[in-house]
């Protein structure tokens, strides 16, 4: 009476996936012109984890397949105060693209546009705000705003650097 249930565990995948940008670039040849496909995905759980990466192939599929695993590799945790926001203002910079993003209250929402909300929104922030300056390149806007979340620090690895209780930065 006991059926055999097995789960099947191939292409299960735990992380989101969302597209940036994708792009065709063409190279001029003496033979003439050769097109290939660039795209940017961000992959995060909605969790604290998010990562962003980039891939070129001769077709769409492979270079948005490219640019998953490259995402998969270039994974990042982020520590977020309850669930929901991040523990302190930070800037991230990538070429001429500068990203703010500053810790908001709840019930605020993402209040970000673009490649920055979705970066956001896959690293689980909920309530966030933020503003972009300088140049507004989506590739550099989305790796500008993973930067930014690298840079985060908790209170307890803050207390650590000054070589201070959690009691005396609080």
């Amino acid at each position: 009476m006991m059926e055999n249930k097995r789960k099947d565990t191939r292409n299960v995948n735990p992380f989101e996936e969302q597209m940036v940008s994708l792009s065709r670039v063409t190279k001029v040849t003496k033979g003439g012109r050769h097109f290939r496909f660039s795209a940017t995905m961000v992959v995060g759980d909605r969790k604290g984890q998010v990562g962003i990466g980039t891939g070129k192939a001769n077709e769409v599929p492979d270079a948005i397949k490219k640019a998953v695993q490259a995402a998969q590799k270039n994974m990042a945790k982020v520590t977020l105060v309850d669930d929901r926001t991040i523990s302190h203002e930070a800037t991230g910079v990538r070429g001429a693209s500068k990203v703010l993003l500053r810790p908001a209250s709840k019930g605020t929402g993402v209040k970000a546009g673009g490649p920055v909300r979705a970066v956001l929104e896959l690293a689980g922030v909920k309530d966030i705000l933020s503003k972009s300056l300088g140049s507004n390149t989506k590739i550099n806007m989305a790796y500008a705003t993973f930067n930014a979340l690298k840079a985060q620090k908790t209170v307890e690895e803050v207390a650590k650097l000054r070589g201070k209780k959690v009691e005396e930065i609080l």
